[in-house]
């Protein structure tokens, strides 16, 4: 992608958000997929790439602009704690982010769509305590960061990033590989990190990096609605939220807010005027297409 070229900035001249797809996770539970203790769900672009590929293709066909790779564990610290195991699969780590890429690319094929490249937090998302360094931090994002984009994803998604040392570091390996990039906040229901800092003091650290958007995601609506009415944003934003029926860090991810529901609280969200939006933990293309429907009927206005 040329650095000059920003989607989300097109977005607003376009008078709508670009629409991110859902929960690629959850979705592959539902269907039958188990998950792995360190590799969550990415193991399915392994044993069930067929249904990884199908999955991205109904978020496109229920009107994403942007599709997310199935990458949310394949960074080197997840592989490593995998690969520590006794386990079938021997991953290798380029080869598993390479062909993990390419399934989006497969079902993004012949489409306009965007391709972003899930790089997760380094260790569980929603783990508070940390024993990692900064340079723990650098060893693990590098490799990601650089092989995803190696690979042909327009740009980098930092998804669910909640402490505040990890996501200076994201931020500044994107800025200084010149790699275009969103980091996505998570936190809590004091507006604040896992590690503590408040998300405006998060915010204006990655606004130093230039990245092409700033994120929230796997927020509870009822959260995300409170916190973004007391915001003064000057800056591209975007925001999928946590749908879940259940507690963040449950096993087995089921949807709790229909997509009918889900649609009537982005239309909310919409007066603020977000760059994107879009779905995660509990999401379907369901909830994607009612998404669409917002700008659909508009346009038949």
């Amino acid at each position: 992608m040329d650095l000059l070229f920003n989607p989300f900035s097109i977005a607003r001249r376009m008078k709508r958000p670009l629409i991110l797809d859902g929960a690629m996770g959850s979705l592959l539970q539902q269907h039958g997929v188990l998950r792995d203790e360190h590799l969550w769900m990415s193991l399915a672009n392994i044993t069930h790439p067929e249904k990884v590929i199908e999955l991205h293709k109904q978020y496109i066909s229920a009107g994403a602009d942007i599709i997310t790779t199935n990458t949310f564990r394949t960074n080197p610290y997840a592989i490593r704690e995998y690969s520590s195991k006794e386990n079938k699969y021997y991953l290798e780590e380029q080869n598993f982010i390479e062909k993990s890429v390419a399934l989006a690319r497969k079902a993004a094929n012949g489409t306009p769509v965007l391709i972003a490249g899930s790089n997760p937090p380094t260790e569980d998302c929603y783990q508070k305590e940390t024993e990692l360094t900064v340079e723990d931090y650098y060893r693990n994002h590098e490799v990601h960061i650089k092989e995803l984009f190696h690979n042909k994803c327009h740009f980098i998604l930092n998804e669910t990033q909640s402490h505040y040392e990890e996501i200076e570091t994201v931020s500044s390996i994107c800025k200084r590989e010149k790699i275009p990039f969103v980091v996505s906040i998570f936190f809590d229901e004091y507006f604040k990190l896992l590690s503590g800092e408040t998300v405006n003091a998060a915010i204006q650290n990655i606004l130093k990096y230039e990245p092409l958007s700033i994120g929230f995601n796997c927020i509870k609506p009822e959260t995300f609605l409170e916190f973004i009415s007391i915001q003064e944003i000057n800056f591209n934003w975007g925001v999928y939220m946590n749908c879940s029926n259940g507690e963040y860090r449950d096993n087995t991810i089921t949807p709790g807010v229909s997509p009918d529901e889900y649609k009537e609280i982005v239309k909310r969200i919409l007066k603020y005027n977000p760059s994107f939006v879009g779905g995660c933990c509990g999401t379907t293309p369901d909830h994607i297409k009612k998404i669409k429907e917002i700008f659909d009927e508009r346009t038949d206005h």
